[in-house]
């Protein structure tokens, strides 16, 4: 009778010796069966990534796997996604014109280079359609970590929209004064008293884009490409207030917590922050100003 031992303090002689195989047909059987496995769980796991996550491209797909503690090659990713016809949904939406102020402050951002949080913020505005209208959404993001710090949706483009983006961001934030630059382009909800008064009430120094140059705002525009992919274009909300739980789902726990941002080492957000040394005061600069009639 042969004493029960652990599986460890067996040779593979004597495991070989107690199955009655031979010790090369015991290699040739896990030199052809361990492949297989390793590919069905990079497979299966790649398969998951992929369907939680409709929108990741293979190099994101590749990251998460590492961050799971498992290393496959982005090209091999690419192959499998092809293989199995992971596809991500890309979709060019068609952008209704918005108004444009005449009224523009100077560009500080262009050629800024932040180091920390809370220099510089970009807010934007797009459209979310929904089935017989066209509601509107505000965003306020941090330049330095791409974290969404405010927002406010509603079904109009007046600067009571905007103002609510920033209050939410202020409140969330409390930056020194003086400290920071408020970045957009030159939409009129911008540039109106309404919106300006807040900046100047918390000693923010506006700045805006250049006409017709989305670049001089290309952080808050790619958020917002972003927005339209992988949450926006894949649904047909009812109503305004189905838009605003999924978007500020989306806002709040996908983007901010989740979604692995390449420009941050493929780290969310809010993980990105909770990893800084602790915030320092960004250089002061004169501070433009402007008045204008709010909408």
């Amino acid at each position: 009778m042969t004493t029960p031992r652990p599986q460890g303090e067996l040779s593979v002689e004597r495991m070989c010796a107690l199955a009655g195989v031979s010790r090369a047909g015991y290699y040739r059987y896990f030199q052809a069966s361990a492949p297989r496995q390793e590919e069905t769980g990079a497979r299966d796991a790649i398969q998951r990534i992929a369907l939680e996550n409709r929108h990741y491209g293979y190099r994101r797909i590749a990251v998460q796997l590492l961050r799971e503690g498992l290393l496959v090659n982005h090209k091999r990713v690419l192959g499998i996604m092809r293989q199995d016809n992971l596809l991500c949904l890309r979709k060019r939406p068609f952008v209704p014109l918005t108004t444009m102020s005449r009224r523009v402050v100077p560009n500080l951002a262009r050629g800024l280079i932040v180091s920390d949080v809370d220099q510089l913020w970009v807010a934007d505005i797009t459209y979310v359609r929904l089935l017989e209208e066209f509601i509107y959404l505000a965003v306020v993001l941090d330049a330095f970590s791409r974290r969404v710090i405010g927002w406010a949706l509603d079904d109009h483009l007046q600067a009571s929209l905007a103002v609510a983006a920033l209050k939410m961001a202020l409140e969330a934030r409390r930056p020194q004064p003086g400290s920071l630059i408020h970045h957009s382009d030159r939409g009129i909800q911008y540039a109106c008293t309404d919106y300006t008064a807040v900046l100047a009430q918390h000693d923010i120094q506006p700045s805006m884009s250049r006409v017709g140059n989305p670049y001089d705002n290309a952080k808050a525009e790619s958020f917002m490409k972003t927005l339209k992919q992988e949450e926006i274009d894949g649904r047909d909300y009812r109503d305004i207030d189905e838009a605003r739980r999924h978007i500020g789902d989306f806002i709040e726990q996908t983007y901010n917590r989740q979604r692995l941002h390449s420009a941050l080492g493929y780290r969310p957000p809010v993980e990105f922050e909770a990893n800084l040394p602790s915030h320092g005061a960004a250089a002061q600069q004169p501070r433009a100003t402007l008045t204008a009639t709010c909408p």
